[in-house]
């Protein structure tokens, strides 16, 4: 028993971003919640003990347990009427829209045990760095977003690598039209 202790121990220190920055983290190193891309097998894990369908009585909805209003305001009923009806993959699309918006605090008890704080941006293909910057109109521009996000986009932010999560900085914008 000590040992497994150790072991999950190791495997959530892996999963803490240094520095408080979001990042994609290696499969390899992370803990067993590995049924979707990082991290939302781990939210999901976390919130649902892993079970997409999840419809518990509590008044939140699928694997990362939305609220109707939230599944409804973050366009989740293009998908399916309620999150547990959805795919994972679907329930996925709105957490990430979720996450650049209201940021690792919509799930705080995950974030709490896995590490990830602020907002964070899910690369998509096509983005960059300057893409980024300007979508979420981010201060200091994209100058600021490399040098929070160094570690995380690597030593050429004219690459990034579809699926990284890089920090927003307290002050960006939404991301939506007007937001």
């Amino acid at each position: 028993m000590p040992h497994l202790l150790a072991a999950a121990l190791a495997a959530l220190a892996l999963l803490a971003p240094e520095h408080g920055h979001a990042h994609r983290a290696d499969p390899a190193e992370t803990p067993d919640c590995r049924s979707a891309p990082w991290p939302w097998g781990c939210v999901a894990d976390c919130e649902s003990d892993g079970r997409w369908n999840a419809d518990t009585g509590n008044g939140c909805y699928g694997g990362l347990q939305f609220a109707p209003a939230t599944w409804r305001e973050f366009g989740g009923e293009r998908y399916a009427p309620s999150a547990h009806l959805a795919t994972a993959e679907e329930q996925i699309a709105v957490g990430r829209d979720v996450l650049r918006v209201r940021g690792w605090e919509a799930w705080p008890s995950c974030a709490q045990r896995y590490g990830p704080a602020g907002r964070a941006h899910t690369v998509e293909p096509g983005d960059t760095l300057t893409s980024v910057a300007a979508r979420f109109r981010v201060p200091g521009g994209v100058d600021a977003l490399y040098r929070l996000n160094e570690e995380t986009v690597g030593p050429d932010p004219d690459r990034l690598a579809v699926g990284v999560l890089p920090a927003l900085p307290p002050g960006s914008g939404s991301g939506r039209t007007g937001g």
